[in-house]
């Protein structure tokens, strides 16, 4: 009798366990598949930041995907993101604008400035999107800027948003 009672429990354990696991293995499944129709058929991509400047008055966020020739020997980075102005002084009162900068590593590590963004307008964003290619790693530095300056200040620290060693 005792031995039927626990084959009885083991069973509804059972049945219960595997009535778990369905949901979230269908679950996975489908985020499976919204994450690969989301990534644009790259074989690598995130969402970034947000990165801000020093003094939290400026931030820029976004996505990046990265995309690789079938020998694996040379890629395409694009990145996509917004610009955020978070400084609602005016220039009078000693605001300034939001400026965001992208350096670019090639295959033998030597560091290049690829693309940089001003942008003027609280409480407002700029959208920006940029593509490089043969690309071993990207970084990225959020300052703010004068506006009429081409000298940033008030930088935020480096933020490696891909790195070819991560994927």
């Amino acid at each position: 009798m005792l031995k039927k009672i626990a084959t009885g429990f083991l069973a509804v354990a059972a049945t219960s366990a595997l009535a778990l696991s369905l949901p979230a293995a269908a679950n996975a499944t489908a985020n499976a598949t919204a994450a690969g129709a989301s990534s644009h058929d790259d074989d690598y991509s995130d969402y970034w930041g947000p990165v801000y400047a020093k003094n939290s008055l400026a931030k820029s966020q976004g996505w990046i995907g990265v995309s690789w020739d079938e020998d694996g020997e040379s890629n395409e980075v694009t990145v996509k993101g917004r610009l955020y102005d978070l400084d609602n002084r005016d220039e009078d009162e000693g605001g300034k604008c939001a400026f965001v900068k992208f350096e670019a590593s090639d295959f033998d590590h030597d560091w290049s400035p690829v693309f940089s963004k001003k942008y003027c307008g609280f409480p407002g964003y700029k959208k920006f999107t940029f593509s490089e290619n043969d690309v071993f790693s990207v970084r990225v530095k959020v300052c703010q800027i004068g506006q009429y300056s081409n000298y940033p200040t008030k930088c935020g620290s480096w933020d490696y948003i891909y790195t070819a060693e991560s994927e």
